[in-house]
């Protein structure tokens, strides 16, 4: 097999070309016994998939539109991933357990992916190799670690490994998600209350006011005005809303926007914070698991690069795969207190000495991650009350803005009777 590689050599100047190897572990292989470390190995030619459709890999990952939501995939990976460590390590000869596992998947997407895996795995390839031709569920990570796996005759220990990441990356995102559940719930019964008092209930009371020509306050006045512009001009305002939206999603879609929205969300107050740690814990995690697993650490550092979730984490991946091609620790990189806490650097820089990087780093995931989830909490127990109290507020002024003309009407009534 044809092989196209990226690399750099001891001094640090990329190299590229192509090699003939029987599959990636043995390119890393003998381009590291050249003193070469390798970044990048790709096909030189594009290879046919195994159904015979003669489709390129990335031309498969454009024609399959039936994907599933992530929380749902992260979940199939959690258990398919856990129920395929127990057959194999049962004695189970791989073919059979992919297909037992295929026999209680309900149809649908993921079963067709695993149906795909396993009549690849039956025709002879091997379990990573078929999973990469299924990339839109098994990430470059999960096939690295599967091959890493089946290379080191270690796949039970790291399928166990890629059932806990999947485990605790699926208990990352519900607790995210079931934090925001709440306020999120809030803020649409909040703007979904304003169109009705502007278009419905303040129109009403400003009929009543003319009709008894009550003296109108200020904050009265304002408020009929609004609800007057609303009621006459609201298509304006509905296209106004959805023009925004579009143009705001355009513009993230680009490089400066995406660049834009990721540093403004580094920089919002203690949800920025919250943030930084997410991703510092995704990135040591998954540090430690492949380092763990014997994967050389550029290729490590480029897998997890492509998997930062933030552009400002992947240009800092980046910094570190020059250092560490350079011949220089992996802990400069992580110098950057804006990115990397201090603390972390320092238990990275401790394992790099000491030479127990992949555990440290483990720790320290665990360790973030239960911070995180404890801030999580923290952050919604204060943004619930606050939605609250705004939107009582809100609700509080607008009462007191229609129900004032009214209480000076009684008590212009009430003193006339006098």
């Amino acid at each position: 097999m044809k092989l196209a590689y990226k690399a750099y050599d001891s001094q640090g100047r990329a190299v590229t070309g192509i090699i003939e190897c029987p599959d990636v572990t043995a390119v890393a292989e003998t381009l590291r016994q050249k003193g070469l470390y390798v970044t990048q190995v790709t096909e030189s030619e594009p290879r046919v998939s195994a159904s015979g459709y003669g489709r390129t890999r990335d031309e498969g990952r454009e024609t399959r539109t039936h994907k599933l939501r992530s929380s749902q995939r992260i979940k199939n990976l959690a258990v398919f991933t856990r129920q395929l460590a127990v057959l194999v390590f049962s004695g189970t000869r791989l073919p059979e357990a992919l297909s037992a596992l295929e026999r209680q998947t309900k149809p649908g997407p993921w079963q067709d992916a695993i149906c795909d895996v396993r009549s690849r795995v039956e025709q002879g390839a091997s379990l990573s190799e078929a999973m990469e031709e299924r990339c839109e569920y098994f990430d470059s990570i999960y096939c690295s670690l599967i091959a890493a796996g089946e290379s080191s005759g270690q796949l039970v220990e790291m399928l166990d490994r890629l059932a806990a990441l999947k485990q605790k990356q699926l208990q990352v995102r519900r607790s995210i998600v079931g934090a925001l559940v709440y306020p999120s719930l809030l803020m649409v019964v909040a703007f979904s209350i304003l169109p009705l008092l502007f278009g419905f209930v303040v129109p009403r009371f400003a009929m009543l006011f003319d009709t008894l020509d009550v003296p109108l306050p200020g904050a009265t006045k304002i408020l009929v005005h609004i609800s007057a512009v609303f009621r006459s001009y609201w298509w304006v305002v509905f296209l106004f809303v959805i023009c925004l939206i579009s143009a705001a999603s355009l513009y993230l879609r680009t490089v400066n926007g995406n660049r834009f929205c990721d540093m403004a969300i580094l920089r919002i107050p203690y949800i920025g914070n919250i943030t930084k740690s997410l991703a510092t814990a995704r990135i040591v995690r998954l540090l430690g698991l492949l380092m763990g697993s014997q994967v050389p650490v550029l290729t490590a550092l480029e897998l997890i690069k492509h998997t930062a979730g933030n552009v400002h984490y992947a240009e800092l991946i980046s910094k570190a795969l020059e250092h560490v091609a350079r011949g220089e620790p992996l802990s400069l990189a992580f110098s950057n207190a804006s990115l990397i806490s201090p603390s972390v650097y320092e238990s990275i820089r401790s394992g790099e000495q000491s030479g127990q990087i992949e555990r440290l780093s483990l720790n320290i995931a665990d360790f973030l991650d239960d911070e995180n989830e404890a801030a999580i909490r923290s952050l919604t127990s204060i943004i619930e009350p606050a939605i609250l109290l705004a939107m009582a507020i809100l609700v509080g002024l607008i009462a007191i803005s229609i129900f004032t003309p009214l209480f000076d009407l009684t008590a212009m009534t009430q003193a006339g009777a006098l």
